[in-house]
């Protein structure tokens, strides 16, 4: 099991949006009504598809090398990322406690309001990365 994959994608340009396919991960077939969103919703399924293979045990096969993809007139050969340690640690809701120091007056605010800090550190964490929830 590795942390870090790079597989080839074909993203292929249609009437109502993209359409998504890897060569070397058969059924993870996403897509999406522009580039940007192609782009995240391939390595969302990327990561998805992956990590059920890991789960159920199959063998993850090496990415076809990029210049022996063969692409069609409105096709595109992109490269798909997926770092699988936080994605693993998220699919089994793990929690990890951490400790932390902040000014007392600080603790005093939150805690007379009733603050939940593991929420608001999550939250505060999740918008700094620019992570999906």
């Amino acid at each position: 099991m590795k942390d870090h994959y790079v597989f080839p994608a074909i993203f292929e340009q249609e009437d109502k949006g993209i359409s998504i396919e890897f060569p070397d991960l058969p059924g993870c077939l996403p897509c999406a009504g522009d580039l940007e969103t192609a782009l995240s919703n391939a390595k969302e399924a990327m990561l998805l598809h992956l990590f059920g293979m890991e789960e159920d045990g199959e063998e993850i096969p090496e990415p076809t090398p990029f210049d022996q993809i063969q692409v069609g007139k409105h096709q595109t050969l992109v490269l798909v990322e997926a770092y699988m340690p936080p994605f693993r640690a998220k699919q089994h809701k793990r929690f990890i406690k951490k400790t932390l120091s902040l000014p007392s007056w600080i603790n005093a605010e939150a805690e007379h309001a009733g603050i939940n800090f593991s929420a608001v550190l999550q939250e505060a964490l999740v918008e700094k990365l620019r992570l999906q929830k």
